[in-house]
């Protein structure tokens, strides 16, 4: 038992170490990428797409704030939610050897991400509001992020206390899953995930939909540690959209367009799950 909680705790220091130095990065592009996605209309769903993929939480909540003021296209926001996978890339490339599935995740989420987008512009038009906005800046967990803020806390600080709530998280997940796979037994737990294979990404969207940090992280480290296939972990981050829908839900605004974009992430993802799932049994 010793054993499983070293495993667990060498494991999430190495997503850690990951996590902080990616989230010192991106904080100093965050607002440039944004403006991108206020500026270009007309190719917005693709660079909504490519903006998602970007592993920070903020994005999703600001682009939310766009759309709430018809500055985006349902499309865009559409493609935004779809390409986000919250904190599934850091834990995936500190994986080892499933750090290459980041590679068919970051590429299949940016091509249906715009495609689904463009499609559904095509069919839902709306006019877009031309006036320009005041900055909405949201940071990681839900904290508010001010110009006037120090650059040591706006680009230290608060990547530093995400990462250590990131490496929580992880670490209670590998616990319990090793304490599982401990008392049940590896070959047992398996057995039951590989007959339990097609139901899996119906799962995995419920917690894809849940808005916390916690259920991109849940949903990596249950695949990482072989307990969901590869087409289920899609499935559960294309309906991910980290605090973005739980955003446009507080601001009590468009429930018609809200509830029609969770249906259709969690019908695309779904759907997208289960192609995956038939090829690669196809394949291998």
């Amino acid at each position: 038992m010793i054993d499983v909680l070293l495993d667990a705790l060498i494991d999430s220091l190495k997503v850690l170490g990951v996590t902080f130095i990616l989230y010192i990065i991106l904080s100093f592009f965050e607002d440039k990428l944004v403006d991108v996605l206020k500026k270009h209309k007309k190719t917005s769903p693709i660079l909504g797409s490519a903006i998602g993929l970007i592993p920070q939480c903020g994005i999703s909540v600001v682009a939310s704030d766009l759309y709430l003021k018809e500055h985006i296209t349902m499309g865009t926001i559409f493609a935004v939610f779809f390409a986000c996978s919250d904190e599934a890339l850091p834990i995936l490339f500190a994986s080892g050897e499933k750090a290459l599935y980041a590679i068919p995740l970051l590429i299949l989420k940016f091509i249906l991400g715009f495609t689904f987008g463009y499609l559904i512009d095509l069919f839902i038009k709306k006019e877009l509001v031309q006036e320009e906005l005041e900055d909405v800046h949201v940071g990681c967990c839900h904290h508010e992020i001010d110009h006037e803020e120090s650059k040591i806390k706006e680009h230290l600080l608060h990547p530093l206390i995400h990462s250590l709530k990131i490496f929580a998280y992880v670490l209670i997940v590998n616990i319990i899953f090793g304490t599982i796979v401990f008392l049940v037994g590896e070959d047992n737990i398996l057995t039951f995930l590989n007959q339990a294979t097609y139901v899996t990404p119906i799962v995995a969207s419920m917690v894809g939909l849940i808005p916390n940090c916690a259920s991109s992280v849940l949903l990596t480290e249950l695949f990482t540690l072989g307990g969901l296939p590869f087409g289920a972990l899609f499935t559960g981050l294309c309906c991910n959209a980290g605090l973005g829908l739980i955003y446009m839900l507080k601001r009590r605004k468009n429930w018609k367009d809200i509830l029609l974009i969770i249906g259709l992430l969690l019908l695309t993802s779904i759907i997208s799950g289960y192609a995956i799932i038939g090829t690669m049994n196809l394949i291998g």
